[in-house]
């Protein structure tokens, strides 16, 4: 039976050829899901999202925000200078 397939498909969206048996990118066919009749509403619901709600959710914490400045810890001053000096002994 020849089989028209839609422009978009009904699964994931992507772009379906014109008598595609099914659909390139998820696979899904006329049995599964890949059909003409599929509504473009997902059932979501229609709230607002609000952007500086998010971000005070996400982002602000009780401490105020601190740049703890990362040194070397002392063992590796020690590494590196005996390296140094040991080197600088080597060449003489």
């Amino acid at each position: 039976m020849p089989y028209d397939s839609p422009e978009v498909c009904a699964h994931c969206g992507a772009d379906v050829p014109q008598k595609a048996l099914s659909c390139p990118e998820c696979g899904a066919d006329e049995e599964t899901g890949l059909r003409t009749d599929y509504s473009p509403d997902l059932g979501l619901p229609d709230e607002e999202f609000d952007y500086d709600e998010f971000v005070k959710r996400e982002f602000d914490s009780e401490k105020p925000n601190q740049v703890i400045p990362i040194g070397l810890h002392w063992f590796w001053w020690i590494v590196g200078i005996s390296l140094i000096i040991a080197m600088v002994l080597m060449w003489t």
